[in-house]
């Protein structure tokens, strides 16, 4: 590592989602990441007094892709989709972030400001209400977080044999439920044969949770609300 007045704050923010996404949140402690580094953690402190501000700075670099460059000339709903799914790939990178929402004062973030200031803007602009687009963009955020921290796979870290044993157990017991007062459950069993379709799970949730946008907006400013089955 190069000597401590070297550090930058970017390097410190890299390496801790690094430790998070390989070990867990909990892994990014600044004496972690002082030995990963190959500094003091007192050079760490220079950039982050705490862990709570680490916590923060990671949660603000991820968001920095949440809001992209969209064309003026799009549809509102297709630049609020575009955030929507900005935020879903960023959080598929870097699932450990989820837990930190919690755990952070966001609106400290400038990049979660930002998007907030964004969604917002759009919402508002096809008649909703600015406490009912603070409301929306809270439960899209929310639902995107549920998507990946319920992203239907074996846990993380399995081997292939693992996750193909953990499969074929949860295929069994669902098969053992009674044919007779579950015949639905029975027959979804068949769905752990092979892997789950991933990206089919999150692109039907992120069409999930803007149909629900779109159809309320259509109520309220049918001009301009314009559905995603005509993108």
């Amino acid at each position: 590592m190069a000597p401590a007045e070297k550090l930058t704050r970017l390097a410190v923010v890299e390496k801790a989602l690094e430790l998070a996404d390989a070990e867990g949140v909990e892994a990014a402690t600044i004496r972690r990441l002082a030995q990963e580094l190959g500094v003091t953690p007192m050079a760490l402190y220079w950039h982050f007094k705490n862990k709570e501000l680490l916590l923060l700075g990671m949660l603000d670099h991820v968001l920095a892709e949440v809001t992209p460059e969209f064309d003026p000339a799009d549809p509102w709903n297709v630049r609020l989709r575009a955030m929507v799914e900005a935020l879903t790939r960023v959080l598929r990178r870097h699932p450990s972030i989820v837990g930190v929402f919690p755990m952070v004062a966001k609106h400290d973030s400038a990049n979660f400001t930002r998007a907030t200031e964004t969604a917002l803007a759009l919402l508002s602009s096809v008649g909703f209400s600015l406490d009912e687009a603070f409301l929306i963009s809270s439960y899209l955020l929310h639902g995107v977080l549920a998507l990946v921290e319920d992203e239907p796979a074996c846990p993380r870290h399995m081997s292939s044999k693992e996750a193909a044993e953990w499969r074929r157990q949860k295929r069994l017991t669902l098969e053992a439920l009674p044919a007779d007062r579950f015949p639905n459950m029975v027959e979804f069993a068949k769905t752990y044969d092979g892997e789950p379709d991933v990206d089919r799970y999150y692109a039907f949730g992120v069409g999930l949770l803007m149909s629900g946008v779109e159809a309320m907006a259509a109520h309220r400013a049918p001009s301009t609300a314009t559905p995603s089955s005509t993108r």
